[in-house]
């Protein structure tokens, strides 16, 4: 017996618009699709890794201020995860994003009035 998928869009000849189905209008899950296999408790760790290292670089002084940074831990994450084209990909790229807060961090002097920093090389932070 031989299955027929079918096509779902607004044209079936349209290659570009179109998902597969299996017989009865169900799309097919592509188990080729990395994403499928990483559990959500796995992201929600890596969000909560994230906002860690966000805690540590960036100055917030209220509940307000650590939603917001959350949020920006959670987008962060939602925007890797989407661009990701393998799992190794999506930690490659946070990981280099994560260690390169922590480098310019480390390379940055406060300036004790909560503005920019001055750089180890004595550029004012807002001058890189």
């Amino acid at each position: 017996m031989i299955e027929v998928i079918f096509l779902v869009g607004q044209n079936p000849m349209d290659a570009n618009n179109w998902r597969p189905t299996a017989p009865g209008g169900e799309p097919v899950i592509d188990m080729g699709d990395w994403r499928i296999q990483l559990q959500p408790d796995s992201r929600k760790r890596i969000v909560d890794k994230i906002l860690e290292i966000l805690k540590r670089h960036l100055p917030f002084s209220s509940q307000e201020g650590l939603q917001e940074l959350k949020k920006i831990a959670v987008r962060f994450e939602e925007k890797i995860y989407s661009a990701a084209t393998n799992q190794s990909d999506y930690l490659r790229k946070i990981s280099l994003k994560m260690l390169t807060m922590e480098t310019r961090s480390q390379n940055t002097i406060p300036t004790g009035n909560g503005n920019a920093g001055i750089s180890a090389d004595g550029h004012s932070q807002s001058e890189n």
